[in-house]
């Protein structure tokens, strides 16, 4: 079982498409229209109008010619994104020096190009895009012109005042920037670790598929070549002691040569129509599914112990399902890589439930990643001096293996042993109906 390399699902850059930025360019041109109408015509406020509508325009004009020129669909480079955001942030602070600056209500809206950035670029353009929404609030906290009002009530706001909405405005475009940028970072983790997930259960369903052909090669071909070699090994040996063969014998031997090798393209042509789940090589009980994950683990030095504890009922069998071979694999291999010297690998069932537990003698998982267990991408790397070359686990293959056993229905804990002992635990337990009862790779894993 090989882990999935977390550089093949990671993407360090980000794209965003032009046909986004022209829609929210679109949407802030007609908010903005629509504010300076209901402003000029419904407030009856005096209203610098013709250099407002001076800067909408423009801003119209610029998408315009964005569409035309370029192809909405293509995705832009970080930097082009940015500099498109920054235009945003130009066009605000201009039309609220002309209608009151941070006096204005509508001055919060520097946080919405900060808050796309985080979402959708990488984060040096958005503490840049963020440092200059604040450069600009900061000017137009001293240089602006008065805010439209009642020319006989004038509203005056005290300078601490404004100083305040200053500093919520900084406040909120780190804060709110921030925590945008972490919820779309592990949303954007999540997404790569279930991309390499469903590769891996394609991989696994594809190796599965083979070992099936095989193992029905091996017990159909089996009884044909083995007559095959015991007539010809006569045919040799009489040929040996008398140099000559009675006609009539030898066309009878070679006639039987002749059907068993006509028998043994028929299982052949029988085989390569059978797909993963053709009978009797689609189910395995629950000790073979055991030493299949065992066997590949055994030469590296740990000394895997296996014990199947019956409660009285039959052996439980369950379909060939990859995700549970890689599932438990991945865990047992783990369990190797930090094994000091064994690793006990204990199977059991009883009329409701089944389940393998993985224990091992090692240093056992700590603290703070225990409670973090099954988060993609989270990873304890080894010691540079260690033997294994500085390995790491419970990282993108401990994500992958949880995911897929639970699709299978299972439950999976991870715990430590219980003090003075040490090591790693993990319980993985089916209800008995679920396990014996997958009919499909895809229903198991849908």
């Amino acid at each position: 079982m090989t882990d999935v390399a977390v550089s093949d699902f990671n993407h360090p850059r980000r794209y965003v498409r032009l046909d986004t930025i022209l829609r929210l360019r679109w949407l802030a041109a007609l908010g903005q229209l629509a504010a300076i109408f209901v402003v000029a015509h419904g407030l009856e406020f005096d209203l610098p109008i013709i250099p407002c509508v001076t800067i909408v325009g423009l801003s119209s004009l610029l998408n315009l010619a964005l569409q035309v020129i370029f192809d909405p669909m293509q995705r832009l480079e970080p930097r082009h994104a940015a500099a498109l955001l920054a235009l945003n942030i130009t066009e605000l602070a201009a039309l609220l020096f002309f209608t009151g600056g941070l006096q204005n209500p509508f001055s919060y809206l520097f946080l919405a190009p900060v808050l796309i950035s985080a979402t959708a670029l990488p984060t040096r353009l958005t503490m840049a895009l963020g440092a200059f929404a604040i450069a600009c609030a900061t000017i137009l906290g001293f240089t602006h012109l008065p805010l439209p009002w009642d020319v006989d009530d004038p509203l005056i706001l005290p300078p601490i005042y404004l100083a305040g909405v200053w500093f919520s405005i900084v406040l909120a475009i780190g804060v709110t920037s921030l925590y945008t940028f972490q919820v779309t970072e592990q949303a954007r983790k999540l997404s790569d670790a279930l991309a390499a997930t469903e590769l891996v259960l394609a991989r696994e369903q594809h190796l599965t598929q083979i070992d099936g052909l095989a193992a029905a090669a091996a017990h159909e071909l089996g009884t044909p070549l083995s007559t095959i070699f015991l007539v010809s090994r006569e045919l040799e040996k009489a040929l040996q002691e008398n140099g000559t063969q009675d006609p009539q014998r030898l066309a009878s031997d070679l006639g039987i040569v002749r059907e068993q090798a006509q028998r043994c393209r028929d299982i052949l042509a029988k085989i390569a129509q059978l797909s993963s789940s053709g009978a009797p090589f689609d189910r395995m009980p629950l000790s073979t599914l055991i030493e299949e994950t065992v066997a590949p683990h055994r030469d590296f030095g740990i000394d895997i112990k296996t014990t199947i504890a019956a409660a009285g009922d039959h052996e439980p069998v369950g379909m060939r399902n990859p995700a549970i071979l890689y599932g438990v694999g991945n865990i047992l291999e783990n369990a190797v890589d930090f094994a000091r010297s064994a690793v006990d690998v204990n199977a059991w069932w009883n009329s409701d439930t089944v389940g393998i537990v993985i224990s091992d003698d090692g240093p056992g998982i700590v603290p703070d990643i225990l409670k973090r267990i099954g988060e993609p991408y989270l990873s304890r790397r080894r010691n540079a001096g260690d033997a294994q070359g500085g390995r790491s686990g419970l990282g993108l293959g401990i994500f992958i293996a949880r995911t897929l056993l639970e699709r299978t229905g299972a439950r999976v804990s991870f715990n430590n042993r219980t003090f003075p002992e040490h090591g790693a635990v993990v319980q993985i337990v089916w209800p008995r109906v679920r396990f014996e009862t997958l009919k499909t790779i895809a229903e198991a894993t849908a």
